[in-house]
């Protein structure tokens, strides 16, 4: 009773308002009160400071500068190998696998479409047709900072607007093609392991969307999709990050999502629905040319980790 009655919730409530609201107080500086917020939020929700490079809550002036607060540069290694992915975020698996065809699985029962999560960009979607996947939902108590899975030439970034319903469990349980209606953040890499898309995943409550190379996206929120192309890999400007990389950052919790062509990866056999994750940690591994590729447990057992910084 309690489930429907919050999301029935999730569709009468002004979603927009509420976030433009909470995105406005978590960026003033209001002294003891702020100061009372982030301490009452790092209690709620157990966070861990300890992991934290300013572990005093009075080193931040304003809720979101507590929230996209950069981590010390031991505690993410990233795994090693030309033949490895990290995971981009820390967070919990929301669901990985096979996109069938076109579909890919948001929660039991509910499918959503490639075509639609991609704003109808049926180019973009085919090439990752019967491809991998992997959704990773950040909670309130996790590191907000976005990293990158490999190294990558960002081709290009597409921002959707959308409704801003939450990203929880409960609410990917039960809202039809959640990811596909929600605002997201659509960037495109080349990598040495052909195409991959990392998506940001707007929500209620999340007061913006960022990237390294552009800043904040959202807000303003204007209602339309915007298409941005990047210069290519050579050229001056041309955006290339290395894995472990900062790529991006969520002010307040939402989803991260990324998508892999077909034959290219084979995805850690240790992920699974709800098991949690920490950036930089084994995300998946290379199919080689001859189809053969190491398990994922033989790669981690070869490998040490890179104290690759987090900042």
């Amino acid at each position: 009773m309690l489930d429907t009655l919050k999301i029935k919730l999730q569709y009468l409530l002004p979603k927009q308002w509420l976030t433009q609201l909470a995105g406005r107080f978590a960026n003033k500086k209001l002294g003891w009160l702020t100061q009372l917020v982030i301490k009452a939020f790092a209690k709620a929700y157990k966070v861990d400071m300890n992991e934290a490079k300013e572990s005093a809550f009075i080193a931040y002036s304003t809720f979101n500068e507590f929230f996209i607060r950069t981590l010390k540069e031991d505690v993410r290694p990233v795994v090693k190998g030309s033949d490895t992915l990290a995971l981009p975020a820390d967070g919990t698996i929301s669901q990985l696998g096979l996109i069938r065809d076109d579909q890919i699985l948001q929660a039991k029962k509910h499918n959503y479409s490639l075509e639609a999560l991609l704003a109808g960009n049926w180019q973009l979607a085919d090439l990752f047709r019967n491809g991998q996947f992997a959704t990773t939902y950040l909670s309130p108590r996790d590191y907000h900072r976005v990293h990158m899975p490999c190294d990558g030439h960002l081709r290009e970034m597409i921002y959707v607007p959308g409704d801003l319903f939450s990203v929880n469990p409960l609410t990917a349980t039960n809202v039809p093609n959640l990811f596909a209606r929600n605002e997201r953040l659509i960037c495109v890499f080349d990598t040495d392991f052909g195409p991959m898309v990392q998506i940001l995943v707007g929500a209620t409550i999340v007061g913006s969307m960022e990237t390294v190379w552009c800043g904040m996206v959202t807000p303003p929120r204007e209602g339309i999709i915007k298409r941005w192309t990047y210069p290519a890999k050579d050229s001056v400007c041309a955006v290339n990050l290395k894995k472990g990389e900062e790529m991006g950052r969520f002010k307040l919790g939402s989803t991260v999502i990324n998508l892999f062509p077909a034959d290219t990866v084979t995805l850690n056999s240790a992920l699974a629905n709800g098991v949690s994750t920490r950036m930089g940690e084994l995300m998946a591994t290379r199919i080689s040319a001859d189809n053969e590729t190491q398990t994922p447990e033989e790669t981690v057992a070869d490998s040490q980790p890179d104290a690759t910084a987090t900042n």
